[in-house]
């Protein structure tokens, strides 16, 4: 008889820009999850922020902290999630970079804020005017939460904005020069693929080390499933900036999707 696996769709609010590919690829490792002589039934995000799951078994993109928590009490009667509920939640960025710079990854100097608090004198310390203004807790839900800000005035005013819409904390964060790197990767079968996402000089680096900065990340987070970006400076020098748990593998759909079926299919056996 098929073991029965439960998949959970995200959100499209945490899929800006990105919403087409996140549900090509959980459709996608759905599909080589059955080759693999599973059964499989997908669920939308806003389903399990309420609801319990009959399958034992569970792979999950959801992002929302309402369905990663109740996934983290389905977890507490000993079912199986892929991410685990709780490197979802270290995916937050604020909880992102505590453990990523905890665990001695190169990453840009970030300063933690409260978005109604007087910021001047530590933004100072960034050298502006030009940094990076994140919102604190989800990733992303639309493109005016990821911003680079050129004054002073512009940041003071987008914290306020942040406010306004509830977004409690951000994140000022160096910007760094240099070429931009994507990768996508999965761990056990280990799995590793990546472009310049943008950048003119394309400087030669070592790419163990960013394999080693990648998987480390990873490993402080909790991720099987994960991807991220990284700036390679003019001198060669790797520092991650961003680690996001399953990300869309758009470029490499296909083949990212049979090795995501085989880390899956080996934690459920493992589990079994």
């Amino acid at each position: 008889m098929a073991i029965k696996l439960a998949g959970i769709k995200r959100k499209e609010i945490y899929s800006p820009n990105h919403v087409t590919n996140d549900l090509a690829i959980i459709l996608k490792t759905s599909e080589e999850l059955t080759k693999l002589g599973y059964e499989v039934a997908l669920y939308d995000e806003e389903f399990i922020e309420k609801n319990n799951l009959e399958e034992k078994y569970v792979f999950s993109m959801a992002q929302g902290v309402s369905g990663i928590m109740h996934l983290q009490e389905i977890g507490k009667s000993g079912k199986k999630i892929i991410n685990s509920p709780e490197s979802a939640l270290n995916c937050h960025r604020i909880s992102m970079i505590n453990l990523i710079v905890k665990a001695g990854v190169p990453f840009p100097k970030s300063l933690i804020i409260n978005t109604n608090t007087n910021f001047f004198e530590s933004f100072i310390t960034f050298q502006p005017p030009k940094v990076w203004l994140k919102r604190g807790d989800v990733h992303a839900e639309h493109s005016e939460d990821v911003l680079l800000v050129y004054s002073t005035d512009e940041l003071k005013t987008t914290l306020k904005e942040f406010n306004k819409r509830g977004i409690k904390e951000a994140v000022i964060q160096e910007h760094l020069q240099g070429d931009v790197i994507k990768f996508y990767a999965v761990n056990n079968p280990e799995y590793f693929y990546w472009f310049y996402l943008n950048g003119t000089n394309h400087t030669k680096f070592d790419l163990e080390e960013l394999k080693h900065f990648a998987f480390r990340s990873a490993v402080a987070l909790g991720l099987d499933i994960f991807g991220g970006d990284a700036i390679v400076s003019p001198e060669g020098k790797i520092s991650i900036i961003d680690i996001n748990d399953w990300p869309s593998f758009a470029p490499v759909r296909d083949e990212a999707a049979n090795q995501i079926a085989q880390c899956i299919h080996k934690k459920v056996q493992n589990y079994v």
